[in-house]
């Protein structure tokens, strides 16, 4: 009798189509940010009048989280059960630091590291994603009680953002929320302890609102109120009415829907935007939407959608099938933070939603967000090289039987 050698069982491919989509998608928002930017940076010294001045810098950054995403894709995701809790320390030491710098437009969002800017709102949500994924599991079945599991849970979460608000950033802190919130249901919470979570915020946001309007008529208080206040409010007149003042606060957002309006249905061509030449400000960033709606109209801009729809519901049928739940959750907790921001700057830029100030993933102009983005989609990859693993293999043994075939006579 012989036997075979077992053979060892071998790390699956990442999944080919999300890896495309993925390269699709940043090439693609290296084509729309050189669009959106090059008449601004052409015509202007302090760009060197150079019209790949903001292409340049995305593409290095790009290549540079292309490294990260092959990196992270080579790491089992498994490994981040251990890496998370170093990471959630340092995530909440560069948000503390934060406040402490120059702010730009009353918010504080950014940390310059080696000449680079870094913005720690970016690496906090992958990090509570990996963070909330990995107590969830280890908490099991205790985690829908209230006092043990759950509280906890949330304390985590508020205490993040409010870090984040600090700075103020209400736009990344309400993907975060939310993003934290789609983990916290998919792992199994109560939703009578989500909804009266969800009813608490309301409260206290009513309680301290009204509690300052109130300080604010007793006293008399005839002081201006801080940037940072008439910013925020500013946005949400905005949302409502626009043209109620087209020359401060609804500005941009009536440039914005004039954009999406001459686009049309066919675009008025690639590069061939006028909103972007001086009319909507930074349109390489959080207004690249309405530049690529107005060069490439309702068709265009439909097809970038379905796209985009297309990467999602890849990635969440690989986070389902894992056979890990700490996989799921935090496959889930990606591709849902991908879809909430792409719904709040998509939203906010048509007047969905008040406006917010986000980046557009994958497409906008931003370092940090491209960075953080492609090391998310890395861990994905490595999510997706153990659902794409191959069965062990059982042992085969053959067997030699000899027969010894007599004549009887």
């Amino acid at each position: 009798m012989t036997q075979e050698k077992p053979q060892l069982r071998k790390r699956g491919a990442p999944d080919f189509q999300l890896l495309i989509l993925t390269f699709l998608l940043v090439g693609f928002g290296l084509v729309m940010v050189f669009s959106a930017s090059s008449s601004l940076t052409i015509s202007s010294e302090k760009f060197n009048h150079d019209p790949l001045y903001f292409t340049k810098k995305q593409f290095i950054w790009a290549l540079l989280g292309t490294v990260v995403m092959f990196v992270a894709m080579n790491i089992h995701y498994t490994k981040y059960k251990k890496l998370f809790v170093p990471m959630f320390f340092f995530t909440v030491i560069l948000l503390v630091l934060v406040p402490f710098t120059s702010g730009i437009n009353g918010a504080r969002s950014w940390l310059q590291i080696a000449g680079l800017g870094i913005q720690p709102t970016e690496l906090a949500k992958i990090t509570i994603i990996l963070y909330l994924s990995a107590l969830i599991v280890k908490k099991g079945e205790r985690f829908r009680d209230l006092r043990t599991g759950y509280i906890p849970v949330m304390v985590i979460v508020g205490f993040v953002a409010g870090l984040i608000m600090m700075q103020p950033d209400l736009g990344s802190t309400l993907i975060l929320v939310a993003t934290s919130a789609l983990i916290i249901y998919a792992g199994g919470a109560s939703l009578k302890h989500m909804l009266g979570s969800f009813l608490l915020v309301v409260l206290g946001a009513s309680l301290v609102l009204g509690a300052n309007s109130l300080i604010k008529s007793i006293t008399h208080s005839d002081a201006p109120q801080t940037q940072s206040s008439n910013y925020k409010m500013g946005r949400i007149m905005a949302w409502i009415d626009p043209y109620q003042d087209p020359e401060d606060t609804g500005y941009n957002l009536i440039q914005s829907l004039t954009a999406i309006g001459n686009g049309q249905v066919t675009g008025t061509g690639f590069g061939k935007s006028i909103q972007k030449l001086n009319y909507i400000k930074n349109p390489y960033n959080d207004f690249i939407f309405p530049v690529m709606a107005e060069e490439f109209g309702f068709i265009g801009t439909s097809l970038f959608l379905l796209v985009y729809v297309y990467f999602l519901w890849r990635g969440i049928i690989i986070a389902l099938r894992c056979p890990d739940p700490f996989g799921t959750l935090v496959g889930i907790g990606v591709m849902g933070l991908f879809a909430i921001q792409a719904f709040v700057n998509i939203g906010g830029v048509s007047q969905t939603i008040p406006l917010t100030g986000v980046t557009l993933p994958f497409i906008s102009y931003g370092g940090s967000s491209l960075l953080i983005m492609m090391f998310a989609m890395g861990i994905m990859l490595s999510i997706s090289r153990s659902v794409n693993q191959p069965a062990k293999q059982e042992v085969v043994k053959s067997v030699q039987i000899k027969r010894d075939y007599r004549r009887s006579v």
